[in-house]
């Protein structure tokens, strides 16, 4: 009996040790499993969101036109050739009328300038895959990195044409609207006056890679002329825990962080993007190619 009441301790002990084993252990694999489930299979489920969007005085030819926006491909530090193939593949499926690229094609990371140079061709050379024939390009912070005179001879060798600053017609039928590109709104200071038409006789589109520049926007004279703002720059936030939202949200995208708001006449679009940056994580955020589809008031 005596032996039994010495040993008692130990093997209480035990089975205390035991448990916070079995919960540290429990607790490894489960963050493991999440990791490799953030990294290999959210990080390349692709959402396709369909996204009607009325315009007032939208020209009669310009009714059911469809738009696909595609941002944040981070080329190709995470986002593998394969994948960015899918992406492109999925974009013909949709058949759009116009493609909007809105910026980082590249990242700028550890890797350096060489690797994104690199990085930069690769990703073109799939680009040109896109079957529409009417497709325009920004610039997003992480390509200010290689600089636009880089970033537009690459993209023009594919036809896909780079807006800095400036407009360009969409004719339908004799009608049109105006697509406008601003430079990174992040890295650079973009220049309104020569980005929106001054007495635009339709619609006008505008692209900017960083979603916050919308208030500026707003609080420049011509505006009020804009219909449409696609951006895209945040990720979503790229990792959002239930009840928690997004992890974290980069500067000038830390106000409006993904999909549709409506700021007065203004609608804003926000897109998730296709890659990742900082890690290999995407986690109820995925992967995002937008349909807009314009529709008369």
């Amino acid at each position: 009996m005596a032996g039994n009441v010495a040993e008692s301790p130990v093997a209480t002990q035990r089975k205390v040790l035991s448990r916070r084993q079995f919960l540290v252990r429990s607790s490894l694999v489960a963050a493991g499993g999440l990791a490799l489930y953030s990294s290999e299979f959210a990080r390349h489920e692709i959402s396709v969101v369909t996204q009607p969007l009325t315009v007032a005085n939208l020209p009669d030819p310009f009714h059911n036109f469809r738009i696909v926006q595609i941002s944040d491909i981070h080329f190709d530090e995470y986002t593998e050739p394969s994948f960015l193939r899918r992406v492109i593949a999925g974009v013909n499926r949709l058949a759009p009328d116009l493609v909007l690229l809105t910026g980082d094609f590249v990242s700028m990371g550890p890797l350096g300038a060489t690797f994104a140079q690199g990085a930069m061709v690769r990703c073109v050379e799939i680009l040109g895959a896109i079957a529409c024939r009417q497709r325009f390009a920004v610039m997003g912070n992480h390509d200010s990195f290689l600089g636009a005179p880089l970033i537009s001879s690459q993209l023009a060798s594919v036809s896909i044409p780079l807006l800095v600053d400036e407009y360009v017609p969409i004719e339908r039928d004799g009608r049109r609207l105006w697509l406008s590109g601003v430079n990174d709104p992040v890295t650079m200071i973009p220049d309104l006056d020569n980005a929106i038409p001054e007495q635009p006789d339709g619609p006008v589109l505008l692209m900017s890679h960083g979603p916050d520049f919308a208030d500026d926007l707003l609080a420049h004279p011509r505006g009020h002329l804009v219909d449409l703002m696609f951006s895209g720059h945040t990720h979503g936030g790229q990792v959002r825990i239930p009840l928690l939202g997004p992890m974290q949200l980069p500067e000038g995208g830390r106000k409006y962080a993904e999909g549709l708001y409506r700021l007065d006449r203004l609608q804003l679009y926000v897109n998730r993007g296709i890659g990742a940056v900082g890690l290999p994580f995407r986690l109820n955020c995925p992967p995002e190619i937008t349909l807009v589809t314009l529709q008369s008031a």
